[in-house]
C-alpha cells in the first residue's frame, strides 16, 4: 500500500509515518522542501526503512500543487491509496499572516495536488480549534455551528476544514485531535505548548512551598488532552477501516478535565504543592472588555502584566483561553475504535512522564547557560568581608569561574593569607584593606575600585557584624545597636551607593545583600542584628523598584544560620546543625546566576507565613524557644562557662536546622 503523508517531518507526522512503515509492504511518499534535504537521512533511520520504502518528494506546502514537479506528479498519479494532510502552523502565538498562507492556502494546494494524482482517500488533520470558541458541546457532524473563530488559529483551522469539504474532488475524512501532549509511554515532546505553558509556574511553587502546603489554583473552562501516541494509533486504525467519505472524528479524551483538575494532576505529578482551593476565573468574564481594555491601556498595568506572564513562560493572550467553554462528544470515535483495543488513557495514570520529559529536556532553564563560569566569566566582582566565612568560600566560588575577584576587609595579615590560599588553588584575588563601618574609608575604596576597575559588575555585600544578647542584657550596651547598624546598614550602603552609578551608566550591574533567616521569623536574641539587615532588606525593596527600568537588579539571601567565625563565640551553636561555608557560597552563587529577588529556606518562609497570618501563635513559638536557650556565655560577659540545654532544647535544635535562637 502507497501512502502520500504532509507534515512527516512534524511531531505527529514523523509517528504516524512510522506507524504506516510497520504495515506490510507499505511504501510513504512524503512532502518536504529542497533546502530540508540533508533530514532524509535521519528520517529513514528513525522509521528504520531503507530509501526504498520512504521516499522524498520535494516542493513547498505554499506552492500551487505543492510545488511538485510535473514528472514527479505523474508518477504519483494512481499510486497513493491514501493522503495524509498534517501540515500546518499548530502555534497559538504564530502570526496571522503565516498561518493563513500555511493552514488555508497550504490545505487548498494539497487538496488541488490529491486530485492531480487521483489519491484515494484524503485524510484532513483538522484541529478542536476549528469549533472556535463554542458555547456547549460540539459534535462531530457539527461544523458551521462554530462560534466566535476570531482568533487566527480558530480562524484558519475552521478555514482549513472548510475548504476539504466544499473543495476535495476525492473521498475525504476529518480528524480534530484535542490538545496534543506527549507520549503516554515516554513523556516525549517536541514543544511547549497548551497545558506545557503552566509547566513553570509549577516548578516555581515546588521551588518555593514545601509539598504539604495547600495552595490555590486557577478554575476556569474544560480543556481536553491526549498523548501522540492515541492520536496516531487511532488515526491509523480508523483511516484503514472506515472508507466511507464526509466523516468527522474527534480524537479527544471522552473524560474531558477542567482547568483546575489539569493543574491539580500536574502539581502531583510534580511532586508540588496540592491546589486545595480554586479561583475561579469566570469571574474575570464579569469584567467589562471595554475596562479590561482601558486597563491594559495604561503603562503600569501593561508592563506588569507582560512581566508576570514572561516570567512564567505564559503567552499574553493565554487568560483569554482559560475558560474555554467547548466540550467534545466522540460517539464516532467510540464506535469506529470499538474492538481495536486503542483508547485514550487516564491523565493521571501518565502526567508523570510529561512532567518528567519536559524537567529533563524541554524546560526553558536547560537551554540557558546558567553556570557561573556562563554569568561572571571575565566580569569584575566584589567581595565585602571576603577574607573568611561566607565571603573568602564565595570569592573562591567566583575566582574559580573566571571572574576578576575582589575581595576587602579590614585585617591586611587575612587578605594576605586569603590570597595565598586562592593561589595555591590556581586562581587570583585582589584584595583591598577597607573598613566597611568607616564611612571615609568606604568613600576611598569606591573611588580605588572605580579608578583601576571602572567600577564592578557584581556586588556581594557580605561583610557583617552579628550580637546575640538579649534586649533585657543590653540596657546599658546601646553601642551594640549603633556599631551593628553602622557595618550591616550603613556600610553596605555606602558601598552601593557609590558603586550604582557605574552599574546605572552600563545599563548592567547586580547586588546580593547578605540579609538573615532572623528577618523571615524575628529572631529573639538578634534584636540588633536583624534590624540592621531588616533594614538593609527595606532599603533594597526601595531600590528594586527604582532601578527595575535600568538594567542593575537585587537579590537579597536570607542566609540561615552557617558555621563562620562570627558564631564562634556561642558555645550552644557547635551541637546545631548548620551550612557549611561552602553551602552559602553556592546560595551567593545562584543569586548571581538567577537573580531571583529573594532566596530563602523553605523554613525562613514559614517563620514568614506564620508571622503574617498568625502573629500570636508565631510569637508564643519564638518566646518558648527564646525561654529554652540561654544567652551564650560571650553575652553574659562569663568565661569558661558551658550552657546547660534541657532535653527539650537539644531536641528542638536539632529539628530547627538553619534558624537563629
Amino acid at each position: 500500500m502507497h501512502y502520500f503523508v504532509t507534515g512527516a517531518t512534524g511531531f505527529i507526522g514523523k509517528r504516524l509515518v512510522k506507524k504506516l512503515l510497520e504495515r506490510k509492504g507499505s511504501v510513504v511518499h512524503f512532502l518536504i522542501r529542497q533546502e530540508s534535504e540533508g533530514k532524509v537521512a535521519s528520517l529513514r533511520e528513525y522509521w528504520g526503512v531503507g530509501a526504498a520504502r520512504a521516499l522524498p518528494v520535494f516542493g513547498n506546502l505554499t506552492a500551487k500543487r505543492l510545488g511538485v514537479s510535473a514528472d514527479a506528479a505523474r508518477a504519483l498519479k494512481g499510486q497513493i491509496d491514501h493522503f495524509y494532510h498534517l501540515a500546518a502552523v499548530y502555534d497559538l502565538q504564530a502570526d496571522e499572516e503565516s498561518q493563513i498562507a500555511v493552514n488555508i492556502e497550504g490545505t487548498r494546494h494539497t487538496v488541488e495536488f490529491a486530485k492531480a494524482i487521483a489519491a484515494g482517500h484524503f485524510h484532513h488533520v483538522s484541529s478542536i480549534a476549528a469549533a472556535g470558541l463554542y458555547e456547549g458541546v460540539f459534535r462531530e457532524d457539527m461544523f458551521d455551528e462554530a462560534e466566535n473563530i476570531d482568533h487566527p488559529y480558530f480562524m484558519t483551522k475552521h478555514e482549513s476544514e472548510k475548504i476539504v469539504r466544499q473543495e476535495c474532488k476525492v473521498p475525504w475524512s476529518v480528524y480534530r485531535p484535542a490538545l496534543v501532549v506527549g507520549d503516554s509511554r515516554t513523556g516525549e515532546m517536541d514543544k511547549i505548548d497548551g497545558p506545557y505553558y503552566f509547566f513553570k509556574l509549577i516548578q516555581r511553587m515546588r521551588q518555593i512551598l514545601p509539598p504539604w502546603m495547600p495552595s490555590i489554583g486557577l478554575e476556569g473552562g474544560r480543556i481536553n488532552i491526549v498523548p501522540v501516541d492515541f492520536v496516531v494509533n487511532a488515526l491509523d486504525y480508523i483511516s484503514h477501516h472506515k472508507r466511507a467519505s464526509g466523516h468527522c472524528f474527534h480524537l479527544v479524551d471522552p473524560v474531558g478535565y477542567r482547568v483546575g483538575d489539569v493543574l491539580d494532576i500536574l502539581s502531583k505529578a510534580a511532586h508540588a504543592p496540592k491546589m486545595n482551593l480554586f479561583i475561579n476565573a469566570a469571574l474575570m468574564g464579569f469584567i467589562p472588555k471595554s475596562v479590561k481594555k482601558g486597563l491594559m491601556a495604561l503603562a503600569p498595568v501593561r508592563r506588569v502584566y507582560r512581566a508576570v506572564m514572561q516570567d512564567l513562560g505564559l503567552p499574553e493572550d493565554m487568560m483569554n483561553f482559560v475558560n474555554y467553554p467547548t466540550r467534545f462528544d466522540c460517539r464516532e470515535t467510540l464506535a469506529a475504535l470499538k474492538g481495536s483495543g486503542i483508547a485514550c488513557p487516564n491523565l493521571h495514570d501518565y502526567a508523570w512522564r510529561l512532567w518528567d520529559y519536559w524537567e529533563r529536556h524541554l524546560d526553558p532553564d536547560l537551554h540557558i547557560d546558567r553556570s557561573l563560569k556562563g554569568t561572571v566569566a571575565g566580569k569584575v566582582v566584589l567581595v565585602t568581608g571576603g577574607s573568611s566565612g561566607i565571603g573568602l568560600a564565595a570569592a573562591h566560588k567566583f575566582a574559580e569561574a573566571g571572574a576578576i575577584t575582589i575581595i576587602c576587609g579590614r585585617d591586611q595579615d587575612k587578605l594576605d593569607e586569603a590570597c595565598k590560599e586562592a593561589k595555591e588553588r590556581g586562581h587570583p584575588f585582589i584584595a583591598y584593606p577597607a573598613d566597611i563601618a568607616d564611612m571615609a574609608d568606604c568613600d576611598r575604596f569606591v573611588k580605588l575600585l572605580t579608578e583601576n576597575h571602572g567600577g564592578v559588575d557584581f556586588l556581594i555585600n557580605n561583610a557583617g557584624r552579628s550580637i546575640r544578647r538579649a534586649i533585657e542584657g543590653s540596657y546599658d550596651r546601646f553601642h551594640d545597636f549603633e556599631r551593628t547598624m553602622q557595618l550591616n546598614y550603613f556600610g553596605s550602603l555606602r558601598v552601593t551607593m557609590g558603586l550604582l552609578p557605574g552599574m546605572v551608566a552600563r545599563r548592567k550591574g547586580h547586588v546580593v545583600n547578605i540579609s538573615s533567616i532572623g528577618v523571615l521569623t524575628n529572631a529573639p536574641r538578634f534584636s540588633a542584628y536583624v534590624a540592621s539587615k531588616a533594614a538593609l532588606d527595606a532599603w533594597t525593596r526601595c531600590a528594586s523598584s527604582e532601578f527595575a527600568d535600568q538594567g542593575v537588579t537585587f537579590t537579597t539571601i536570607n542566609m540561615p544560620l552557617v558555621r563562620t567565625p562570627m558564631i564562634a563565640p556561642t558555645q550552644i551553636y557547635k551541637n546545631v546543625p548548620t551550612l557549611a561555608p561552602e553551602e552559602a557560597a553556592d546560595m551567593i552563587a545562584q543569586a548571581c546566576i538567577f537573580k531571583p529577588v529573594r532566596i530563602a529556606t523553605r523554613l525562613g518562609v514559614t517563620g514568614e507565613v506564620l508571622h503574617a497570618f498568625v502573629p500570636r501563635v508565631a510569637q508564643i513559638v519564638m518566646n518558648t524557644s527564646f525561654r529554652m536557650f540561654p544567652d551564650s556565655s560571650a553575652a553574659k560577659g562569663e568565661k569558661g562557662a558551658k550552657p546547660q540545654l534541657s532535653p527539650e532544647a537539644v531536641a528542638m535544635q536539632q529539628m530547627m536546622r538553619g534558624i537563629h535562637f
